[in-house]
């Protein structure tokens, strides 16, 4: 069922304004967080013999050829997914969705395209809208996640139905971007960097050049205002979009009450290394569909990405919070990304990021998944052999 009165107002309000003019333009494709050379890469590196990270993917719940999709009309989620009306479900489905669409381009399994694609139509047949407090920070990490999935199987794949993608396409316009493209300034920055992201792959998916401009100038203002460096000046830069956080005070208090800055720390540090972990992945996800791309978002902001994982791996390590960060005190957990950034900075570009290093063989390979985290130690480990 559609939802009342006051939240059809709620709604319209998180569907007003945003969506740019549509600008057609040639992607590459698939373009999101792997590429065709690097999927023919996978594909070499699980026919060479037994991969752990491979092993764990395949041997997850997601990987189920009985996998049933779970679609709902709507989806409701309150703050931290209390009340839960169909929100776990669709998470759920999109990480199987993309499970599957990643076996189907590394085994050429088609019974794995079949499932990814039956996922994809249940919910485009099913979904009009969401709701909730969470609504905006729901679609942005489910969307990313479906998107890879579509991507995936849309441009490797003769399975999907035309009519298929087409409804995919207007399910993605209509139940999932009107709630992330005009971002959320006021709100902690792992909720709009999720947003960038999930903009981003919908103009790639879209062919929608205007949709992936956007997100680039989002991420440019946006990540600035996350990741602290010391030449930024004595004070963190504010979101854009916003004067809440002009006065100093309203600044360190969204900060979490952290007033001494240092390079890598992120607004949500002393929040918890959890919604941290969601921020930093959104960023990278989002700079490595740029890079696909042609748009090197990396290579812009190396040394605040790089600071930033490297000051909060070395903690993930157990270095000891000193007293005047967050009171010595961090709320820490380990979260299963990490290795795409690596990938990128070490593999890619050849900077030493020790401590990273450490954090990704010690304590995170073989990930798993978490939200729009997913698999990177199968995707991006590729220095795992």
């Amino acid at each position: 069922m559609l939802w009342g009165a006051a939240l059809a107002a709620l709604l319209g309000c998180a569907r007003a304004g945003g969506r740019p003019a549509r600008v057609a333009r040639a992607f590459r494709h698939p373009g999101l967080l792997n590429d065709g050379g690097e999927l023919a890469a996978l594909r070499r590196r699980v026919s060479g013999g037994k991969d752990p990270a491979f092993e764990v993917m395949r041997e997850s719940r997601f990987a189920s050829l009985d996998w049933k999709p779970a679609p709902r009309r709507s989806v409701f989620c309150g703050p931290y997914s209390r009340p839960d009306y169909g929100c776990s479900e669709e998470k759920n489905d999109a990480t199987a969705a993309y499970t599957h669409a990643l076996l189907w381009a590394v085994t050429g399994t088609p019974a794995h395209a079949r499932k990814a694609i039956e996922i994809l139509d249940a919910w485009s047949a099913t979904l009009k809208e969401h709701g909730g407090h969470n609504a905006p920070l729901q679609s942005a990490w489910v969307a990313s996640v479906m998107t890879r999935a579509a991507e995936i199987v849309r441009h490797s794949s003769a399975q999907w139905h035309p009519e298929g993608i087409a409804r995919f396409s207007r399910l993605l316009e209509t139940a999932y971007l009107p709630y992330v493209v005009d971002g959320m300034p006021t709100y902690n920055g792992n909720w709009e960097l999720s947003m960038i992201e999930a903009t981003m792959a919908i103009g790639v998916f879209l062919d929608d050049g205007a949709l992936f401009d956007r997100a680039v100038t989002m991420w440019r203002k946006r990540v600035p205002a996350y990741f602290y460096l010391q030449a930024d000046g004595a004070r963190p830069v504010a979101p854009p979009g916003t004067h809440r956080y002009d006065e100093q005070a309203a600044l360190v208090e969204k900060w979490y009450g952290q007033r001494r800055f240092v390079d890598g720390l992120s607004q949500e540090t002393c929040r918890d290394f959890g919604h941290t972990a969601y921020g930093l992945a959104a960023a990278v996800n989002a700079a490595e569909i740029a890079f696909h791309q042609g748009t090197d978002l990396y290579r812009e902001e190396t040394r605040r990405l790089t600071a930033a994982m490297e000051f909060h791996a070395s903690f993930l390590l157990g270095e000891p919070a000193p007293s005047w960060l967050c009171g010595g005190h961090l709320n820490l957990r380990r979260s299963p990304t990490w290795e795409i950034g690596y990938h990128h900075f070490h593999d890619r570009v050849g900077l030493d990021m020790p401590l990273t290093a450490r954090l990704i063989t010690e304590r995170i390979r073989p990930s798993g998944t978490d939200h729009h985290m997913a698999w990177e130690s199968f995707t991006h480990g590729l220095s795992w052999q």
